[in-house]
């Protein structure tokens, strides 16, 4: 039998644990602004400047930005995690033609994954009454990254398709840090 000494020091672990996660949520807001701009950087220290010769392919991939104009905060922030998501998805296919360093996509891919988590962590209890009511948004901006996607593979993957894709992220997530900024 486990004695009382036992189940007090269980108690404060998990109230600690507790503790830690709400604490984490609290400061989400701050934390996503230092992941956005570290991605960004990242983004940029992957690749060199836009190539010349990708200018002739450029595309216009329309952001859906309505998704990021809600009242509640909450559901910005599920939309904010539904983001990272796709672009995580993105940058972890065919990436053998994009001449990028490796080492600031893996850093870069990691950040994604764990604000992702964190977010998912935070938003959980939340997330029903979202989804019912944001379905519209979820596709809109499913829809959005499908274009990306096939792009990409109509391109078969090709230098200047990621290179167009790179510069969409960009975009992407100094919308988001405008966003948050806001909060």
């Amino acid at each position: 039998t486990m004695n009382a000494f036992g189940l007090i020091q269980v108690g404060l672990i998990l109230l600690s644990t507790n503790t830690i996660s709400t604490l984490r949520c609290n400061h989400l807001q701050s934390q996503q602004r230092k992941v956005i701009e570290n991605s960004l950087q990242l983004l940029d220290k992957m690749g060199k400047t836009f190539p010349q010769q990708c200018l002739r392919e450029k595309m216009s991939f329309r952001f859906p930005e309505q998704v990021l104009k809600p009242r509640q905060k909450d559901t910005i922030k599920v939309a904010i995690e539904e983001i990272f998501q796709h672009i995580f998805y993105i940058f972890s296919q065919n990436l053998t033609l994009a001449a990028w360093d490796r080492t600031a996509l893996e850093q870069f891919q990691n950040g994604l994954h764990q604000q992702t988590e964190q977010l998912e962590a935070c938003m959980i209890k939340k997330q029903t009454h979202y989804f019912k009511s944001k379905e519209v948004n979820r596709l809109k901006l499913k829809k959005y990254f499908q274009k990306i996607d096939c792009f990409l593979k109509d391109k078969q993957h090709n230098l200047c398709s990621w290179e167009i894709s790179r510069a969409e992220m960009r975009k992407c997530l100094q919308l988001i840090d405008k966003v948050i900024w806001k909060l």
